[in-house]
């Protein structure tokens, strides 16, 4: 084997990875503003050892959750590519998860900006085509430009900070209803 390459991972490795990656996800939809190493490894039921090997710091560890929850959103996407009309549930969705995860939120707020804005950028590119053909179909507006989403979250995330999660979830629903039009009112 050559010095630096890389060998596959275990099956067992894998799956602890995927445990703990699990279980912090899981950890983060509490509303407990701190998400212990401890408890997620023993939530994932591996010792801490594991835990740190494949996660050295919790950076690492709420990179991982980010790139999870980037995923479920891209392949909600691709799933519901044929469906315009869904991408007012995609975006409440979108925001309701960003005030269910409120730990989430708070660590990787504390992240770099280049990794803010990679994460930031990642999530725009991905609602992008779902925004453009709910557009054309008439049920958001047209002059939603597609760097307004990471704006509609900084909104709700300013909610959050100077009211509560209650709060947040009633200023969803009212920013759905100047962004998004209902199935029966599109095209009008």
């Amino acid at each position: 084997m050559l010095y630096g390459a890389q060998t596959p991972r275990r099956r067992d490795a894998l799956r602890n990875r995927s445990a703990i990656v699990e279980a912090a996800t899981e950890m983060m939809l509490t509303r407990h503003a701190t998400v212990l190493m401890p408890e997620i490894a023993r939530r994932a039921g591996v010792g801490q050892a594991t835990l740190y090997r494949h996660f050295p710091d919790r950076q690492a560890l709420t990179a991982a959750v980010v790139a999870h929850e980037l995923a479920r959103l891209e392949a909600y996407v691709a799933a519901n590519a044929d469906r315009p009309a869904a991408f007012r549930d995609l975006l409440a969705e979108l925001l309701r998860t960003q005030i269910a995860m409120r730990p989430l939120v708070l660590h990787v707020r504390r992240l770099d900006r280049q990794t803010r804005d990679r994460y930031q950028h990642r999530m725009i590119t991905t609602l992008t085509g779902p925004l453009r053909r709910a557009q054309q179909e008439g049920y958001v507006r047209a002059d939603l430009a597609p760097a307004d989403l990471a704006l509609l979250c900084t909104m709700i995330e300013g909610v959050v900070e100077a009211a509560d999660a209650d709060a947040a979830t009633r200023s969803i629903d009212l920013m759905l209803e100047g962004v998004c039009r209902s199935v029966g009112d599109a095209g009008g």
